[in-house]
């Protein structure tokens, strides 16, 4: 799928125009509904070639938070042949309780993928937990910036960001 082709099925797919809060608390009168475009099969398998061409040679793990970084984080390590792991929001109550599902070492070097990204709130957590576990970010990397600080926020806290889209290429304007 061309760059193009995949702008107009994530827009025809999860653009919904209405009134909106956002997870940062932000009024918004358009939504991008992660969950419309990450269950479809073909958008999917397109950004998870779009993730894997902002791979570097040293990255030797993907990471994504749940829930909407989970399944771009597995299209990612098919796209690339990297393991992959999930962070958690919260610990859970049973099981491990761990923050962290996979296998993260300290020393690796991970790309966090991220699906829409408005201040960069819950991707910075995710970093945390990364970090706090002993490997490095090498990278955040988001499918959308919704351009209202994410970048800034993220930079501020010393991670490099990267946008496969921004609001602009998928022809939002703020109304």
């Amino acid at each position: 799928m061309t760059r193009e082709e995949l702008i107009k099925r994530i827009r025809e797919t999860a653009y919904l125009e209405g009134d909106f809060t956002l997870r940062s608390g932000k009024k918004s009168k358009y939504y991008l509904d992660k969950y419309l475009f990450e269950t479809c099969p073909d958008i999917l398998m397109a950004l998870g070639e779009e993730f894997a061409g902002h791979m570097t040679d040293d990255v030797t793990l993907i990471a994504g938070a749940e829930l909407g970084g989970v399944a771009l984080a597995a299209a990612t390590a098919m796209a690339t042949g990297k393991n992959w792991v999930i962070i958690r929001n919260s610990k859970k109550g049973y099981g491990t309780g761990k923050m962290i599902e996979g296998v993260l070492k300290a020393g690796d070097v991970v790309l966090l993928v991220e699906d829409i990204a408005t201040t960069g709130g819950q991707v910075l957590e995710a970093a945390k937990i990364i970090t706090e576990a002993g490997a490095t970010v090498k990278k955040i990397v988001c499918v959308i910036d919704r351009r209202q600080g994410a970048e800034e926020n993220i930079t501020k806290a010393g991670y490099k960001f990267e946008a496969i889209f921004t609001k602009e290429d998928l022809g939002i304007k703020d109304k």
